[in-house]
C-alpha cells in the first residue's frame, strides 16, 4: 500500500508486474475430451463401435461445415478464428486487481519523476501489448486525450476481431446439424432408390443416421463450448485493456494517481477492487 506521504509526493514505489499465468485451460481440456469420452464409453458398452464410423458421413459433415462457414466469412476470418481458438486452449490468465495495482505504481512514478522515467519500465511490459503501446505514447509526449482516442480505437478493433471469431464458431455450430440433416436426406434418397437391392439399404441408412449424429456432436461438444469460452476470455481481456487505456490516458494528462484509483475501481468487479492509497 502507498502511504499518505507517498500520495503527496514521496518516493516512487517499486514496480511489480501484474501476475500472469500461461497454462493450458484445464476446463476446456477436461470438459470437451471428457464429453467425448463419455460418448465413446456409451458406444463401446453398446458392443458395436465400428457401426459409428462412416467416411461418407464424416466428409459430408466436416467438409460441408467448413465450406459453408468459410463462404459465410472469409479465409482470413477462418484462419484468425483457428489461431484465437488455439490461444483459448493455451490461455494466459491475468488478475484485474494486480493489473490495477501495477498501473497505479507506474502512475506514481510518472508523477514523481516525470513521464520519461517510465522508459526504464517499458521493456518489462512488452507482453502487455495495450499497456506497452499506451506508455510508449506517454513517453513520446502524446497528449492524454489523443492517447485515449487511439487506444479506444485499438480496443474496439480487438473486441471486434474476437467477436468475429466467436461468430465463426457460432455459425459452424448452426451449420453442422444442418449438414447432418442434408446427409440424412442423401442417405434416405439412396436407400429409397435401391430398395430392390437389400445390400444397399444398410450403408444408405448408416449415412442417413450417422450424419445427424456427427453434426449434433460437433455443434454441442466442440463449436458451442469453444465459442462460449472465447467470449469469456475476450471479456476478461477487454476488462484488462480498459484498465490500461484508462491508466495511459490518465498518466498522459498528468492526473493524480488517487483519481486514477477511483476511476479504475468504477470498472473493476467488486471482488477485484483495490485500495492502494490509505
Amino acid at each position: 500500500m502507498a502511504t499518505e506521504a507517498e500520495g503527496r509526493g514521496g518516493p516512487a514505489p517499486n514496480v511489480s508486474p501484474p501476475a500472469s499465468r500461461s497454462a493450458v485451460d484445464l476446463a476446456t481440456i477436461v470438459g470437451i475430451p471428457g464429453a467425448f469420452l463419455l460418448i465413446f464409453t456409451a458406444i463401446f458398452l453398446g458392443g458395436s463401435p465400428g457401426a459409428f464410423i462412416n467416411l461418407p458421413s464424416i466428409f459430408i459433415v466436416l467438409g460441408g461445415t467448413f465450406g459453408v462457414t468459410t463462404a459465410c466469412f472469409s479465409l482470413n476470418d477462418m484462419s484468425t478464428a483457428i489461431r484465437i481458438v488455439a490461444q483459448t486452449v493455451f490461455h494466459r490468465s491475468r488478475d484485474p486487481g494486480g493489473a490495477a495495482i501495477h498501473v497505479l505504481q507506474l502512475a506514481q512514478i510518472a508523477r514523481y519523476r516525470g513521464a520519461l522515467a517510465l522508459q526504464a519500465h517499458i521493456d518489462n511490459i512488452e507482453q502487455e501489448r495495450m499497456l506497452y503501446r499506451g506508455l510508449t505514447m506517454v513517453v513520446d509526449g502524446t497528449p492524454g486525450d489523443e492517447i485515449e482516442r487511439i487506444m479506444q480505437q485499438e480496443l474496439q478493433s480487438t473486441a471486434q476481431r474476437h467477436a468475429r471469431s466467436a461468430s465463426v464458431l457460432r455459425k459452424a455450430a448452426e451449420i453442422s446439424p444442418a449438414m447432418g440433416l442434408i446427409g440424412t436426406l442423401v442417405g434416405l434418397i439412396q436407400m429409397l432408390g435401391n430398395l430392390e437391392d437389400p445390400s444397399t439399404i444398410g450403408p444408405a441408412m448408416a449415412v442417413a443416421l450417422l450424419t445427424t449424429f456427427y453434426g449434433a456432436i460437433l455443434a454441442n461438444t466442440v463449436f458451442t463450448p469453444l465459442a462460449s469460452k472465447l467470449e469469456r476470455n475476450s471479456s476478461e481481456e477487454t476488462l484488462i485493456n480498459r484498465l490500461y487505456v484508462m491508466a495511459s490516458a490518465s498518466i498522459g494528462r498528468q492526473e493524480n494517481p488517487r483519481r486514477l484509483e477511483m476511476l479504475l475501481n468504477t470498472i473493476l468487479p467488486p471482488g477485484n477492487r483495490v485500495e492502494y492509497f490509505n
